[in-house]
Order: C-alpha cells, then structure tokens, then sequence
C-alpha cells in the first residue's frame, strides 16, 4: 500500500531530487573554497570530501525521508483503532510500511546517483571488502532509521501533533549523522558526543567504510549495539502508548 502511495505522488520525490542535486552542488561549492589553496585538511584531501557528500546526501535522502513515519497521521485520523486489531502488531506495521517506502524511492535512488556524481564526484570503494561491507551497513543504518522514526512516532500518542519534534529531529540528525559535516573534522568534544549517539549510524558509517576510513566489522557492531537498545526502547514505549488509545464505543 506504501508502495503505491509513494508512487501516486512521486512528483513529490522528482521535487525532491532536484533539491538533492543542490545539496550536492552547494556542498561541492563549500567544500571547493574550504580547500582552496590546500592540497589536504586535517590529512583528508579534498576528493574524498566531495565523494563523502555525494554519497551522504543521497544516502540520507534514501533513508530519512520528509515524511518518515506514518505514525502521526494514523494517530491523529483515529485509524490506529483498526491498526490494533489486525493480525500483524502495530510496530510491525510500520516496519513494513517504511519498508514499502523505501522500497518505492530505491529506483529514483538509483537513478539519482549518476546525477549526484555529475554535481558531485564518485570513486570505487577502497576495497572489494569495503564495498561488501557498505552494503552491509546501508541495511543496518535502515533499520536503525525506522527504530527511530518509530520512537519519535509515538510520542504522537501523548501530543498528537509531532512535527515540531520532527523538525528537531531532522536537523540534529542532519548534523550529527555527519551528513553535513564528516565526523572526522569536528571538534573532539562534538565528535564523542556524534560518535556516541546512533545518528552516525545512519550516513557516517556506511560512507566512511566505503571510504576506507572506518573498520566495516566496527560500524556494523555499532549499529547492532543500536539495533538491540532501539528495540527495548521502542518496545517500552509502546506498551506505555497502548495505555494512550482511546476508542469511541469500546
């Protein structure tokens, strides 16, 4: 149903791209007058900064779209009243409608991305491994992206309108998932606080393993670490949720 949905207003995500492509330029821009003159900063040349933005932005564009939780809306519209009678539990639910989500983006994705190496720049990963190991990491960052999207869904159940709290979420994930600024070139106080938080996760991970400049066996470890505590966390809250539902009637 997602995947329909998705499909029936795809002028949305042809929007979307365009705004993408700017990202990209825009950072190439920045990133172009950050090193003019350098030949490297802080060791990273400036090749492997554009490469990093193109692949960050539109990895987190795959991964964290706009609208990222069907949560509000079910809650709001009163339809999570037949969401907890159907034989799939309602979390499980929402997993697969991200999935179908997702699932209906990937083309335009994969058709992004030799527009994206236009603006910006590409490479082959640093290895046949490392690139064994991007792909690895791409399925754990979209598991921690839903867990997530799961948990700020639901605070839905308390104030019903959330996207002020999306909005929040949006920018301080934009930042410190590194899909901005790699986590390499932050101060060390700002980079501890990015590196212990599950944001980096999602864009810094997988990027710098294809890089070559964080262990494949060390970002998936992480984002299992993640994976396992989102999972408790999500499922605390829902059962608190639960005591939220009010249905007329019954």
């Amino acid at each position: 149903m997602q995947v329909r949905t998705v499909l029936t207003y795809r002028l949305n995500y042809l929007i979307s791209v365009i705004g993408v492509i700017m990202h990209i330029y825009l950072l190439n821009v920045v990133w172009s007058a950050v090193y003019e003159g350098r030949g490297a900063v802080e060791g990273v040349p400036l090749e492997t900064v554009m490469v990093y933005s193109t692949f960050a932005a539109v990895q987190n564009w795959l991964l964290v779209p706009w609208e990222f939780s069907l949560i509000p809306a079910r809650v709001r519209e009163g339809q999570v009243a037949f969401d907890l009678v159907r034989p799939i539990g309602f979390v499980g639910q929402v997993v697969a409608g991200q999935f179908g989500r997702t699932l209906a983006v990937l083309p335009l994705a994969v058709a992004l991305l030799p527009l994206a190496v236009v603006v910006g720049r590409s490479q082959s990963p640093a290895s046949p491994a490392a690139g064994v190991w991007y792909v690895a990491g791409l399925l754990g960052a979209w598991i921690v992206a839903t867990q997530l999207s799961i948990v700020v869904g639901m605070l839905a159940f308390w104030t019903l309108e959330v996207s002020g709290w999306f909005l929040v979420y949006r920018m301080v994930s934009l930042f410190l998932s590194g899909a901005l600024v790699p986590l390499w070139f932050m101060p060390p106080a700002l980079r501890v606080l990015a590196e212990v938080l599950p944001f980096q996760a999602i864009t810094y991970g997988p990027v710098a393993v294809y890089l070559g400049r964080e262990d494949g066996l060390g970002v998936i470890g992480v984002q299992l670490l993640w994976i396992a505590l989102l999972a408790v966390l999500s499922r605390w809250i829902w059962v608190r949720a639960l005591h939220r539902v009010v249905v007329q009637g019954g």
